[in-house]
């Protein structure tokens, strides 16, 4: 493995411990090289806080080593002042000479300035190292901003023979079709990802809490489908300890501290609605978990990059088919007696 391709996958180790936790903010690794040695690392932790080189650089004990040292980033030092100062200043105020980064910045007030920036400033710059592992460490952040819309992740289990849920239930609550460590996945995934979105009969079959109880990190964003607002008050999602998204057809003036309503037209086409007010809203990922009707509309449009499907050690005998979809190319995972099969849509 050649020297720049082996720091720049621990920039890409080091970014990955903001999985979740740095939206709406791109996950980035920074290391620091002087004379063959890291001499220095840091990485992105959340929104508002220190950029992955600012830490990197903090790190280093003796500063006068950066004037002969090489800054690894996963990705294009930012060159604007938001929360924070411009990255691409402070790599030039140390007078870093070499700055290796894997992948430009997509985002409109980035977007090549940095690179510039720090060229213009004298230092020997190199992109495009592991450009394609930088991609896909930040495939929401390039997504959101190249596409003008969500990453988008589909999720359910399904029976044996293709059920996703009974005819009947007995109580207001899911019915399990996959085990204990199955589901402690899904909630690691929902740490993960910036929202979560489900249907209304969802929520009036199940009464969700929809967080991730099971696993530690932030809770998702709730994005609930409510067009006529049927959705009664006291369900979970109403229970205002995390803030929810609801989707409506009709205006609502009672609302918790906690929801935001958006009215849209819902017989237009309400998946590009959907996605155009998560956009507004800066919601890079969502995971969506159902049910059948609004998984399906999103297959419909394709409009999905991942779907991850589990399929559970039961047989329903009848009830609410899956979702159907064409998968390409899959991943087969097997969680004790559970399958698990995760495809991209490679469009």
């Amino acid at each position: 493995m050649k020297t720049h391709e082996k720091y720049m996958l621990r920039c890409i180790e080091l970014a990955k411990n903001g999985l979740g936790t740095t939206y709406p903010n791109p996950m980035v690794g920074s290391i620091i090289v002087c004379d063959g040695e890291i001499i220095g690392e840091g990485w992105h932790k959340k929104s508002g806080e220190p950029h992955a080189e600012v830490n990197a650089i903090n790190s280093v004990k003796d500063k006068s080593l950066l004037e002969k040292s090489t800054i690894y980033v996963s990705l294009e030092p930012c060159s604007h002042l938001g929360k924070t100062p411009p990255c691409c200043d402070l790599i030039i105020d140390y007078k870093i000479p070499n700055v290796v980064i894997g992948i430009g910045d997509p985002n409109i007030k980035v977007a090549g300035n940095g690179i510039k920036k720090i060229i213009k400033s004298g230092a020997n710059v190199i992109v495009g190292v592991l450009e394609s592992e930088c991609l896909e460490l930040n495939k929401r952040f390039f997504t959101f901003h190249q596409k003008k819309r969500p990453y988008i992740i589909l999720k359910w289990a399904e029976s044996q023979d293709g059920f996703i849920a009974p005819l009947a239930k007995l109580e207001q609550k899911p019915v399990w079709i996959t085990n204990e460590f199955s589901r402690q996945l899904v909630h690691k995934w929902r740490s993960e990802e910036q929202a979560i979105l489900v249907g209304t009969r969802t929520v009036i079959d199940d009464n969700p809490k929809l967080d991730i109880r099971d696993w530690t990190g932030n809770n998702p964003v709730r994005i609930i489908l409510d067009q006529n607002n049927r959705i009664p008050k006291d369900s979970h999602v109403y229970d205002n300890k995390i803030k929810t998204i609801i989707f409506s057809q009709l205006e609502n003036t009672n609302i918790e501290e906690n929801s935001i309503f958006e009215v849209i037209d819902f017989k237009q086409n309400i998946t590009q609605e959907i996605l155009n007010v998560l956009h507004k809203h800066q919601i890079q990922s969502i995971i969506i978990e159902g049910g059948r009707q609004t998984l399906q509309t999103f297959i419909d449009e394709n409009l999905w990059d991942e779907a991850r499907i589990f399929v559970g050690n039961v047989l329903l005998k009848n009830g609410t088919k899956a979702p159907s979809i064409a998968l390409l190319k899959n991943e087969k995972h097997s969680i004790l007696n559970d399958s698990l099969l995760i495809s991209r849509n490679h469009d």
